[in-house]
């Protein structure tokens, strides 16, 4: 990564008031960059956005990206150098409660961020950031390449796999016949983990929920297998593809796998029993007798193309990740006016580790 690249380059984060959408943004700020956000008001209580005082370092947009019209007017007022596509409905079981939305906001809203792009000059990169979840999961052992077809057994996964196909048919019907004025990818990261996470029916949260309250949290599919990596090892890939889909679009507009050593995709028992430890005070869990809408049992991701291509491999394992995430929320429950410090001290201390 290039600091120089992103020192008072204009960027776009859709989705800045979500979990991801707060941690980048706030990195780009620390980069010198001149951050714009456009999303809905953040969808928890608490939130990372508002605890660590995101929108004080940016200018923050609180509106819809169903809203075309007003999407298209903001793009043209800011005339972003870079536009970062984080903006969705992120949450599996939330797909099945709510389908018609989340094919709104995943695919439509992934088609109105690409067609208010079209009309932006100067526009270098646009990042649209998908799911691992987008591939049509048939529960084999080895992990999924960039050119396996996509699918989805329920609505999210559908509508990530959509969104994939809206970004590469943008990509394909609108280049610039000279070579791709502006670059044009899509990113396929894996499970995340970190501090300020605080989502309904995700792993992560359920555990810290359960623990600071001092009962067994409730796991719905202990043995089912994930790429399971710290939130700032993606959003470190989304900044090194941007800066390289600016400087090469031909080369490097294309789907994208970002995901852990494959050491690293664990079962969910093993994440639990980790963080169980990691917190102590008696914490432990117990699975979900419930009966819950299917979910894939098995996800692997192969990353060897990123590796080739653009030179980027993860940097920080789960064992550390876990403990990242652990260690910022109880800082965090010790002293929430402290939120922001920490997230800041641990992106700090991952750019540290990839600059060496």
């Amino acid at each position: 990564m290039d600091p120089a690249f992103w020192r008072g380059r204009r960027v776009l984060v859709s989705g800045h008031t979500g979990f991801k959408g707060a941690w980048l943004s706030l990195w780009l700020q620390r980069l010198g960059a001149r951050v714009y956000g456009y999303a809905l008001a953040p969808a928890t209580e608490p939130s990372l956005f508002e605890l660590a005082g995101v929108a004080s370092g940016m200018q923050s947009h609180i509106a819809d990206v169903r809203d075309l019209p007003r999407l298209a007017q903001e793009l043209r007022a800011i005339e972003p150098d870079v536009v970062l596509h984080l903006a969705a409905q992120a949450l599996v079981l939330e797909s099945y409660r709510d389908p018609v939305a989340t094919y709104a906001t995943n695919v439509m809203g992934t088609v109105h961020l690409l067609e208010a792009a079209r009309a932006v000059a100067g526009l270098r990169a646009i990042v649209v950031v998908t799911s691992d979840k987008c591939y049509e999961n048939r529960e084999w052992s080895w992990p999924y390449r960039e050119n396996d077809p996509l699918g989805g057994h329920d609505p999210y996964a559908s509508s990530k796999a959509c969104a994939e196909l809206v970004t590469s048919a943008y990509r394909n019907a609108f280049a610039d016949p000279a070579g791709e004025r502006t670059g044009v990818a899509s990113a396929r990261a894996g499970n995340v983990v970190g501090g300020g996470d605080w989502a309904a029916d995700r792993l992560l949260p359920d555990l810290v929920r359960a623990f600071t309250a001092r009962r067994r949290a409730a796991i719905r599919n202990p043995e089912a297998i994930r790429p399971w990596q710290h939130v700032l090892e993606p959003l470190g890939a989304y900044l090194h593809l941007a800066e390289r889909l600016a400087g090469d679009p031909a080369r490097c507009a294309r789907a994208w796998n970002f995901g852990p050593d494959p050491i690293d995709t664990r079962t969910v028992r093993w994440v639990a029993d980790r963080v169980a430890a990691l917190w102590g005070d008696g914490a432990a869990w117990e699975q979900d007798p419930g009966s819950r809408p299917h979910e894939a049992r098995s996800l692997r991701l192969d990353c060897s193309l990123a590796a080739a291509e653009l030179g980027w491999r993860p940097s920080l394992g789960l064992e550390e990740a876990l403990a990242w995430t652990v260690e910022w929320y109880r800082a965090a429950a010790a002293d929430p006016a402290r939120a922001a410090a920490i997230t800041c001290a641990q992106i700090d201390a991952y750019m540290e580790r990839i600059r060496t």
